[in-house]
Formats: structure tokens, C-alpha cells, sequence
């Protein structure tokens, strides 16, 4: 049946009441409905209205909800966006937990106690025949709807208890780093989660703790939940979560897998990948252990493993095996990858002994129809390679020495290294302490065999007589060789030894001594050997002495003691031992034959086996004092609500305390589980108390208790206040990295919280739910005051500083307002004291929004100095002028001088940063060829025609030769370019003369074909107008033939053979050039070069030098004929000099150099081992080399690219150069 709201107020007692929930979608219904049978809903509010508070709402409207007459009563209200509304219906509603002081509750009280403290909106309906009340939840934000939630569950359900088995390997993982994890549940549920404390590990004697062995079946730590109902659940929830999400993985393995069925299941792993059905799993072999891991997926794991075990037993059954007998050193031959091949070319595996084993059984294992071909697959393995078993001379404790050096040194590695193809096995260390002979097997072609063996044996011979052991304590070895790591190095410098001490796991007192058989100072002598040999043992042995006295100290300790001893992870025990590790300390068997559980050996240095004695004892002393003092505890309460606050984020808060004062504090509810077992509640809400349990030694506990209290205390007295400053204060407030703010928090002791940008659903960012105008201030009472007060004043004074103007300005200014490297707009700020922001992210492209901040003069001079460069940026032109690249330089000038002078002349600007936003060249690389004018448009239009004119006179330009005697080209120059500057400016051309720079740059002339057979050296060339360059051309010949009216001149004959030798890479011509001499030859030789060294044939004439002369360095020299591949023929050299007697003077050195020439008959190579030496040969600015030339007769050149010198000249003279130079070098090798 349906309820009236008449009746519905007549059943609460609340007739008259207005409807403290109107359902909004009925307050604007029809002002009558009719009436037609149908089911009971139920969900309807009008049938079961809200059975909430019948408090009065804020306007009370004259006529009842039901059927108003004027419309609805009440006004529609626009709800705030965001909203987020939620529902949620409870079976059952338990308001005991919700009582206060002992004393009953209703429903309407707890829902008014959540809405005023969660600033929520709640409804609640009931359904009377199913007994379930629906309440809908309205807020402002998803975080105060989800508080809001949890509080009302949590006052209306009954507590439940619930008990979850989780895996012992999921516990850390529901913990988390710190308590995070279960931190996170607990406060999102609100819910208490108990897990019992792990058990301490045993530790063994050396302070490790034992691993348990893998099961099957992992163990279960039971979790307890207690809390409201549905929270309850929900906690449960979360939990099985992250254990699913632990033990959806496993890991399982298949031990003892028999060693003849091992190969067979390696090779079938494929087939067991494919049994994992696609789930992720992984294999993995420990082949010593014969023992396959396999994990991944539970259920693939399953099958896989499943798969394994079903084989090996199938294959028991299935395969036999065929013996057979080997020589052990073919063994070798069949393991490891030779196995696989064996297996994959028959099907057929083979199992052999250990190499330790002396059994030289091998067994063939497989189906009885492939075990032929497999025998067949093992012998033709078997003999594959050449075997050979090297025995190393006996006695058996000289075969060990000779072994031990060739391990330490890495000689059979060296020897495969050297011989690709073979290997080199040796004993094993196990192998060579129990065999009574010791060999070496190598492996590989018989060639190669053979000559690894000549080589060992060629070692061994050197070694014999040149090893010794010596007997040191091992606890000395590192001290040893820390102190005398000098003198240790030393020994093999001065006699030759080599001293290899044995690695410091294995504890052995033996030290090897070899006479380096390898060296250049090795000697055959036996008395050198054994006296170099025993000198080093001698000087071993005093180390040993002066490093320590060795002894042993055994004493009992009870074994409960010893975890104390070693610490956690050893690091007591390592502290003890100390830093040089010269201590040696054992616990209970592993001290000795005789030792029992309680027993400890401590070997070492006297001084430090007494030290350790004394500090172990002290240690277990302070152990049982420890357990004494620690065991003192006391109990106490504190406000639930203070809990997070004392146990700190991640429990920095008590481990904290922990670290300092070394207690334990506990924290839990204890309290509340005794009075819910008793049933009774004591007043005053004891449900808000958390018992807090420290343990430790008295003071220190007594300490904790009274800084946790007074941390409570202060906590007590904290407040907060939210204060409405404007967002766009909020900056200046924080200050740079928040050095304002700081400065307060720690001034008053509180806590000052800044709204960030709001997110998606609402919620500020920050832990507090704040409005972006809000800022919160929480600490103590005092603190809180002194800080608004300081907030406020400066927010006055950021309203005075801090006045915001923004404009616009045309898109196209913002470059030049901001300026080169923001050259432009710094320059505004550091006038102005102005703070300026450009926002370049406008949605209209045109123009651009700009933001100042600061004073109003500040902002103010701002604004006028920007719009000053926007309104002189709106009254510029831009002109883009095609100019090719090839006269940017030209028009640019030498230093940008002549474009300065274009633009003056144009009026435009003399500063350089206004000439350069002005007139822009493209940089190099670009492969534009515009220049981009940009300015007043009077400047720029001058500017344009003066580039015009100027481009138009050099597309005008032309190039042309002219022929002038080089001997003239200085005098035309003119001291510091004089003269040619004074040309060059009278005809307004550019003259280029050879070995300038620029002549290569200023292109081929015109003319050129006229000057074809003119000597390169006498062409000048002119560029510039046609007109011009002609007026110049003849001002340079006028001036040419003024400078030097009348020449005299002369010829000779000079063989082209002798070309190189007589002009020494030009320096010839050079020297006659001093004298006013130029030389004008009639042929130039081909081949211009000097003579080069022939190519090495199969018998080369080249001869080894200094045999007999150890000390000499080695070289290589080679002797031919001078000039047999030169060119034949002669060339006619016209001399012109300036006066008789410099002509005289050039017949004179030509007629010298070509008899120098002619007598240079030989030429000689001379390759030294390296360029070492050449500096000393050299001398100081080839001081050597000039005075070997003067006293030999030779030409000497010393070449800068390889390590040949050159040499010219007779025969004798070539060799007694050659034996200087020698000399040379070998005194400067000595030194």
C-alpha cells in the first residue's frame, strides 16, 4: 500500500513538518496526478519519503509540498559545478557504535554530525518491507564524498571481524616500504589490520640466518580485520587483491634429476615450453645440482613441471645403456657441446666420470635401436682431435709449483691465444692436492699439438731449479704486501723473482718464489737461480717476522651469545676483525675437530688476538646487561586522533625515537578489543583511545614517554584558520623557492599551505581541501595568530607593489620588444623595476597579451617604453632585395666598414644594434641570396636604391691580366701596401698580384688566353669596371717601367736532372732574389720530386747495421744510383738582374749548384725504429743537420712524415753522413 506524507507525519510524530528532503523533480510535477492501480515501487520517494531530520528548511513555504497550488515551493537552486553525488544502501543501520557517553542516538543526529563536519549534502529513504534505508550523498569533491562515506559506514555498521590467510611471501608486499602499503588500507577504510609479528630467524654460527627449504606448500600468516561491516570488506577486498597479484606467479623445481636422463630432458625443452599452453614461464638448469627451476604463471608452472616429471619417468623404463672403456684424456672430448652434438646427431647420450674420477668408463645411454649410431657418434668424437698428455717433472710437490705458476700466470690461456684451434687444460686445484702425478692435456690439429708442446717444454726446462716455496702464515699475506708492496716489486727489478701469494679464501701459509723464466735478465745458471731464489726467501721471511706474531686463542661462549658477536649482517663481527683483516674467527665447529657448539678460535697477530678476545667478551657482557636493562616497559593512552601524527609519515616518528633513545614503541587498540569482549564502554568515547607500549632500558623509555606526551600536548593545542587572500598574491607571498613562507613556518612553529591548480574532479592538490583564494595556517594557537597577522600586513603590501596591468600589442613587435637574447625587454625591466610576462599563447595570432606587475609608476614607464618599440615596429617597412652571394662581401666591406658608409649616406643609423635590425645579410650556410631591409621607409628606400646602384656596377665588373715582371711587384706595392691602396682608390679597382690571398678569389680574366705562355708569377690581375681596369692597367705599366727602365740578363744550360737537387724545394730562387735576380726557365721538369726509395723486392738490397754494436739502435739503410730514373734533357734559365754584379753573382751560385749536382752521385736511405730520436739528430733549428751537410759533403733531409732520412751526395760522403747520424743517435739512446 501507498503512504500519504499526512500519514507518513502522523506515524513519526511530526505532523505539520515541512518535508525536510523535497525531491527537486517533484517540487516541479503537475499540480495534480491521477490515480490508476499499480505495483509498489518501492525506489519512489514519493511513496517512502526521506526519513531524515524534520528540522525546518531556510524558507518554509505557506502551503504543504503535496500538491501546492502557487507552484513549487521553493526555488530551484543551481547546484555548484563540480558536483559528485553517490548512493549506496545498507541492510541493516546499527547506531550503537554511533552512541555517545553510554547514551542512545538517532538516525537524523549522525546524518546532521557528517554534513557539518564533511560539508556534504545527505538523503536517506527507507523501505520498510525489506527493512534497507538508501542514502545519497552530494559534495563539492570526490575526496570529501569518499570521507563522508567511510564515516557514516563506519557510525551505522556493526563491527565485524575477519580473518584472512595470506602467504608468508605476500606479507612484506601487503606491508609495503615502511608500512605504506598497509598504512594506505588503513586509512582508506579505516578499518584495523592486525598481522602477527614474524619470528626472529636462528642464526648459525656465523651469524648468517639458515634459508629455509623450498615447499610445496607455502605457510599462512593469518591477518586479522576488524572494523565496520562493509569497510571490513572492503579492506578484505584490497588485501586478496595484492595477494593475487603475489601468487599468480610461483616458482617450482625438479630435483635429482638421474644423470643419464638429464641430457635427455635438456634437449626435449621445447616440448616442454610448448606443455606451458602460451603461459609465461621460464626454465632455467643448474646442471651440478641436476636440478630444473621452473617459473612463471601458477598454472603453466604446473603443467610444465607436471610435463618434466612424467618424462623422466617414462624414460627409466624406455632407454638403456651400452659401457665402454676410453683413455681418460679423450673425456675430454665428450662433455659440453660435444654432448649436445652427439645427442642431436644420434639421439644417444654419454655420461663420463668427473675429470677428478680416475674411471675411464664412458656410457652411452638412448633406445636400444639408436645406441649404434650412438657409439658410432662417440668414437668418431672421441678421435675428432689430436690428444696429448704433457706429465710435469716430478717430484709431485715440484709438479704443484710448476702447475701453480702456470695458473697464476694464465700460461695455458696464453698458449690457446697463441695457437687458434687448440686448447690447454690443466688439473684441477681439488685434482692436483690428491694425484700423485701431475699432467697437462692439449688439444687440437697435431701440428699445432706439436708445437704447443715444443713450447712447454722450452718452458719447462727454464723452470726447473727456478721455483721455492716458502712457508708464511696467511693471516700475515695482506700486511705483507700492503707494507712492502715496493720492495715486492722490487724483487723481480734486482733478482729476477717473481712472488705470487695464494689467494686468501683458500687459507694457505705457502708462498710461491719462480725466477721469471720469460725475462730478458733470465739466466740458465742454476747457482744464479737458487741464489736469487733463496735471497728473496730470506727477505720474505723478516717481512713475515716484522709484520706479526701469529697465535691461536680458543675460549667457550654460550651459542646464544654469538648472533650478538657477529651482528646483523656481520657487521660486528667485521669491526672486530678490522679494516686489514689480518683476524681469523671461527664459531663452533668450524673452529676445530675437538670444538662443540659454544666454542670460538680466534687466530691472528698476537696484539690483535688479544684485542678481539677482550672486545668479545666485553660485547656478550653488554649483550646480558642489554637483555637486563631492555627488558623494562610501561604503558600509557593517547588520543586516537594524535596517532598519525606521533607514528609520523611511513613511521619516521617512532623510528626516529627508536634510532635516538634504541626503545621499541608500539602502537595499537588493544584497549577497545578488552571492552568489546566485556561488552561494556566506558564514558568519555574510550573507542578514541590508542594504547602506546615502549620497551627499552628505563631512562631511555622514560625519555620517549615524555616526548611522545609532549608532543600530544602541542598537538592539543593546534588550530587552523583559513584565510581569503586573492590567488594572485599568493606568489609574492611564497616567495622564490618559498623562502617567504619558510621564514614564517619556522618563526611561529606552524604549518602554511598554499591551494595549487585544481584538478580534473575538483580537488585542490594539496592534502587539505582548499579554494584557489584560500590559504591555511595551522599550528599552535600563539603561533597560528602571529603568522596571519604577518600574512595579512604583507598582503597589504603586495596590493601596493604588486598592481597587475595587461595590454596588448601587434604580434609582429614582440621580436624587437624582446630583443636579441632579450637584450631589449631586460633592458625595460632593470629600468623600470618592472616585472614583465609575455604571453606568447594567444588565440589570436595578431596580437600578442603582455602582463606587467609592480608599482603603478613601475608598470606604468613599462607600458611607454613598450608601446614606444610596437609604434615604431607599426611605422617600419620590410623590403626583401635578390642580390647574389657572391658580392655580399664585397658590399658588406672589410670590417662591415662599407655598408657603415652606405647606410650613413643614406642617413640611416650609426649604432651597430640599429644596423643590424636595419639591413640583414644571409648567413653563411643559407642558401638564400635575399637581403632583408627593414626600417623608416624614407631610410630603406634610399638603402634599396643605393644597393641597386652599387649591385648594378658590380655585375658590371670585369677581370683582366696584365703581364709585370715579378721583380717589379714590390716596388708597385709599396711599403705596407702604400702605393698599390693609392692605385686601387685613384681607378676604383681591386689589384690582385700572385701569392696574395685574394688572387685565387677574384677569378679567371678575361683576357687569359692572351697569357697562356706567360710565367704565372708575372700575372697581375685587375677587377673592377672595364673602364677602370684598363686606366689601371696602364698606370701599372707606367709605373713598372719607371721603377726599373733598363735590365741586363744572361742564360745557362742546366740539366732537368738536376733540378731538384739544385733547387732545395725552391729555396734556390729564393736566395738568387736576394741578389735582384729572376729566373726564367725555358722547359720545367715533369717530374719535379726528389729521388724515392724503390720498392722492396724478394731479396731487397738493404743491409742489416751495427751487428757487433749491441748498443747501437737498430736501423735499415739502402744505397742506389742517383738520377737513374731521371728525366733527360736541358732547360735554358734566363737570368734578369737589376745590375752586373748581381747577375755575376747568380752565373756564379747557378755553376756551383749544377757541379753540387753532378757530384751527387748516390742516394741513401736511412730508416730509423721510431722518430725518437730525430730532435737530437735534427739539433736546435737544424743546427746538426747543417753542420753534418759542411763537414760529410751530403744533403741531409730529415723527413716529417715517416722515420726515413734522406741523403745525396758521393758515395763516401753518403756513408760517413750516415755513421754520424748514427752516432747521434745511439749517444742520445744512452742517456
Amino acid at each position: 500500500m501507498a503512504f500519504s506524507a499526512a500519514d507518513l507525519q502522523r506515524r513519526h510524530d511530526v505532523e505539520g513538518a515541512p518535508d525536510p528532503f523535497p525531491p527537486l523533480q517533484d517540487a516541479a510535477a503537475p499540480e495534480t496526478r491521477p490515480k490508476r492501480a499499480e505495483a509498489l515501487d518501492t525506489d519512489s520517494h514519493a511513496a517512502f519519503p526521506s526519513l531524515a531530520s524534520s528540522a525546518p528548511t531556510a524558507k518554509t513555504a505557506s502551503n504543504t509540498a503535496w500538491g501546492a497550488s502557487s507552484g513549487p515551493r521553493i526555488k530551484p537552486v543551481i547546484a555548484k559545478t563540480p558536483l559528485f553525488t553517490d548512493s549506496f544502501t545498507l541492510s541493516s543501520v546499527d547506531l550503537s557504535t554511533a552512541a555517545k557517553d553510554g547514551k542512545p542516538t538517532s538516525l537524523g543526529e549522525v546524518m546532521r554530525q557528517v554534513m557539518g563536519k564533511y560539508k556534504v549534502k545527505l538523503e536517506a529513504s527507507g523501505n520498510q518491507k525489506t527493512r534497507q534505508t538508501t542514502f545519497h550523498i552530494k559534495a563539492e569533491s570526490q575526496k570529501e564524498l569518499d570521507k563522508a562515506k567511510r564515516s557514516l559506514l563506519a557510525l551505522l555498521s556493526p563491527d565485524i571481524t575477519l580473518v584472512i590467510n595470506a602467504p608468508v611471501s605476500t606479507i612484506a608486499t601487503i606491508v609495503g616500504p615502511k608500512g605504506a602499503t598497509l598504512k594506505q588500507i588503513r586509512d582508506q577504510t579505516s578499518v584495523r589490520v592486525d598481522i602477527p609479528r614474524k619470528e626472529t630467524p636462528t642464526s648459525n654460527a656465523n651469524g648468517n640466518a639458515s634459508p629455509a627449504d623450498d615447499e610445496e606448500e607455502e605457510p599462512t600468516v593469518p591477518v586479522t580485520l576488524t572494523g565496520p561491516q562493509p569497510l571490513a570488506y572492503e579492506a578484505r577486498d584490497l588485501l586478496n587483491q595484492i595477494i593475487a597479484s603475489k601468487t599468480s606467479k610461483v616458482t617450482q623445481r625438479v630435483r635429482d634429476i638421474p644423470v643419464n636422463i638429464l641430457p635427455f630432458v635438456i634437449a626435449r625443452k621445447a616440448h616442454f615450453d610448448a606443455a606451458a599452453q602460451g603461459g609465461d614461464v621460464k626454465l632455467s638448469l643448474n646442471k651440478p645440482e641436476r636440478e630444473i627451476t621452473v617459473s612463471g604463471d601458477r598454472e603453466a608452472v604446473v603443467r610444465v613441471v607436471e610435463a618434466i616429471k612424467s618424462f623422466i619417468e617414462g624414460s627409466k623404463s624406455s632407454i638403456t645403456s651400452l659401457k665402454m672403456a676410453l683413455p681418460k684424456r679423450q673425456h675430454r672430448l665428450l662433455v659440453d657441446k660435444a654432448a649436445q652434438d652427439i645427442m642431436t646427431k644420434s639421439s644417444c647420450a654419454v655420461v663420463v666420470a668427473d675429470h677428478d674420477d680416475p674411471s675411464d668408463e664412458v656410457v652411452v645411454w638412448g633406445q636400444a635401436a639408436d645406441l649404434p649410431g650412438g657409439l658410432a657418434a662417440v668414437m668418431e668424437q672421441a678421435n675428432s682431435k689430436y690428444i696429448h698428455e704433457f706429465p710435469l717433472p716430478g717430484p709431485i710437490a715440484t709438479s704443484r709449483q710448476l702447475l701453480t705458476y702456470m695458473t697464476r700466470t694464465q700460461y695455458p690461456k696464453t698458449l690457446s691465444n697463441a695457437h687458434p684451434g687448440a686448447s690447454v687444460f690443466t688439473p684441477s686445484a681439488a685434482a692436483a692436492e690428491k694425484a700423485p702425478a701431475l699432467n697437462i692435456d692439449i688439444v687440437g690439429d697435431k701440428p699445432v699439438v706439436d708445437a704447443i708442446v715444443r713450447q712447454v717444454s722450452e718452458l719447462i726446462g727454464k723452470l726447473i731449479g727456478a721455483t721455492k716455496e716458502v712457508h708464511i702464515d696467511w693471516l700475515v699475506h695482506r700486511v705483507i704486501m700492503g707494507k712492502n708492496a715496493k720492495k715486492l716489486k722490487q724483487f723481480h727489478d734486482v733478482h729476477n723473482v717473481s712472488v705470487y701469494f695464494p689467494p686468501e679464501s683458500v687459507e694457505s701459509s705457502s708462498v710461491l718464489l719462480v725466477y721469471d723464466p720469460l725475462s730478458p735478465s733470465y739466466s740458465p745458471s742454476p747457482d744464479e737461480k737458487s741464489r736469487n731464489l733463496d735471497e728473496v726467501a730470506k727477505e720474505l721471511l723478516k717481512f713475515a717476522k716484522d709484520a706479526a706474531d701469529v697465535k691461536s686463542e680458543t675460549f667457550e661462549v654460550e651459542k646464544r651469545w654469538h648472533e650478538a658477536i657477529i651482528g646483523e649482517g656481520g657487521t660486528t663481527l667485521n669491526a672486530i676483525i678490522g679494516e686489514d683483516k689480518t683476524l681469523s674467527i671461527k664459531f663452533g665447529k668450524e673452529a676445530g675437530d675437538n670444538a662443540n657448539e659454544n666454542t670460538i678460535l680466534v687466530r691472528g697477530a698476537s696484539a690483535d688476538v688479544t684485542r678481539a678476545h677482550k672486545e668479545i667478551l666485553k660485547i656478550v657482557e653488554d649483550a646480558k646487561n642489554d637483555q637486563i636493562l631492555s627488558s623494562y616497559s610501561t604503558d600509557f593512552e593517547i588520543d586516537r586522533d594524535y596517532v598519525g601524527r606521533v607514528v609520523g609519515a611511513q613511521g619516521t616518528g617512532i623510528n626516529k625515537l627508536r634510532d635516538q633513545l634504541g626503545v621499541r614503541v608500539d602502537v595499537s587498540d588493544e584497549g577497545d578489543e578488552k571492552e568489546k569482549e566485556s561488552g561494556k564502554k566506558k564514558k568519555g568515547g574510550s573507542h578514541q583511545k590508542s594504547k602506546v607500549t615502549i620497551t627499552g632500558r628505563k631512562e631511555n623509555v622514560e625519555e620517549a614517554q615524555k616526548r611522545i606526551l609532549a608532543q600530544v600536548e602541542r598537538l592539543a593545542d593546534e588550530t587552523s584558520e583559513v584565510l581569503k587572500i586573492p590567488s594572485q598574491y599568493h606568489s609574492g607571498l611564497i616567495g622564490q623557492s618559498g623562502k617567504y613562507v619558510i621564514r614564517l613556518e619556522e618563526k611561529y612553529a606552524v604549518k602554511i599551505t598554499f591551494p595549487r591548480q585544481s584538478s580534473d574532479n575538483g580537488e585542490g592538490k594539496t592534502r587539505e581541501q582548499l579554494k584557489l583564494d584560500e590559504v591555511l595556517v595551522k599550528g599552535g594557537r600563539k603561533g597560528v595568530a602571529g603568522a596571519k597577522s604577518e600574512l595579512l600586513e604583507a598582503v597589504e603590501f603586495e596590493k601596493e607593489n604588486n598592481n597587475v596591468l595587461k595590454f596588448t600589442v601587434p604580434t609582429r613587435s614582440v621580436a624587437r620588444i624582446l630583443g636579441k637574447g632579450g637584450a631589449s625587454i631586460n633592458e625595460i625591466k632593470d629600468s623600470t623595476d618592472a616585472q614583465i610576462d609575455v604571453d606568447k599563447s594567444s588565440d589570436d595570432a595578431a596580437v600578442t597579451h603582455i602582463t606587467l606587475r609592480g608599482t603603478k609608476k613601475a608598470i606604468n614607464a613599462a607600458k611607454a617604453a613598450i608601446l614606444a618599440i610596437a609604434d615604431q615596429v607599426a611605422e617600419e617597412i620590410t623590403v626583401n632585395l635578390p642580390i647574389e652571394s657572391k658580392y655580399h662581401r664585397t658590399l658588406i666591406g672589410t670590417g662591415g666598414q662599407g655598408l657603415k658608409d652606405m647606410v650613413a649616406r643614406c642617413g640611416g643609423p650609426t649604432d651597430s644594434k640599429q644596423l643590424a635590425n636595419l639591413i640583414r645579410f644571409p648567413r653563411q650556410g643559407e642558401l638564400s641570396d635575399e637581403v632583408r631591409l627593414r626600417g623608416e621607409a624614407q631610410v630603406v628606400n634610399k638603402l634599396k636604391k643605393e644597393l641597386e646602384k652599387a649591385v648594378a656596377e658590380l655585375r658590371d665588373r670585369v677581370v683582366l691580366a696584365v703581364e709585370i715582371p715579378a721583380a717589379h711587384h714590390r716596388a708597385l706595392i709599396g711599403r705596407g701596401g702604400q702605393h698599390l691602396n693609392d692605385l686601387q682608390r685613384r681607378t676604383s679597382t681591386q689589384v690582385q698580384f700572385p701569392g696574395s690571398r685574394s688572387y685565387a678569389a677574384a677569378g679567371d680574366a678575361e683576357n687569359a688566353a692572351e697569357f697562356a705562355d706567360i710565367d704565372p708569377a708575372n700575372i697581375v690581375k685587375v677587377s673592377g669596371t672595364r673602364s677602370a681596369c684598363e686606366k689601371a692597367i696602364e698606370d701599372l705599366k707606367k709605373a713598372a717601367k719607371s721603377a726599373n727602365p733598363e735590365t741586363v740578363s744572361d742564360t745557362v744550360t742546366v740539366p732537368l736532372k738536376y733540378h731538384h737537387a739544385i733547387s732545395q724545394q725552391g729555396q734556390f730562387f729564393r736566395n738568387l732574389r736576394n741578389y735582384g735576380v729572376v729566373v726564367e726557365q725555358s722547359v720545367q721538369p715533369q717530374n719535379s720530386s726528389g729521388p724515392t726509395r724503390p720498392a722492396a723486392s724478394s731479396e731487397p738490397a738493404m743491409a742489416r747495421i751495427d751487428e757487433d754494436d749491441s748498443s747501437a739502435p737498430e736501423a735499415q739503410w739502402e744505397v742506389i744510383q742517383n738520377y737513374q730514373d731521371a728525366e733527360e734533357g736541358d732547360s735554358v734559365w734566363t737570368l734578369k738582374a737589376r745590375d752586373q754584379a748581381g747577375l755575376e753573382r747568380a752565373q756564379s751560385a747557378v755553376k756551383d749548384a749544377v757541379e753540387q749536382a753532378g757530384r751527387m752521385t748516390h742516394v741513401g736511405f736511412l730508416t730509423l725504429p721510431d722518430r725518437t730520436m730525430f730532435p737530437r739528430i735534427v739539433g736546435s733549428k737544424g743546427a746538426n743537420v747543417q753542420r753534418l751537410r759542411q763537414e760529410t759533403g751530403a744533403d741531409i733531409q730529415v723527413s716529417r712524415e715517416n722515420s726515413t732520412i734522406v741523403i745525396m751526395g758521393a758515395e763516401a760522403d753518403i756513408n760517413a753522413a750516415k755513421s754520424s747520424i748514427l752516432r747521434l743517435a745511439s749517444n742520445g739512446r744512452r742517456r
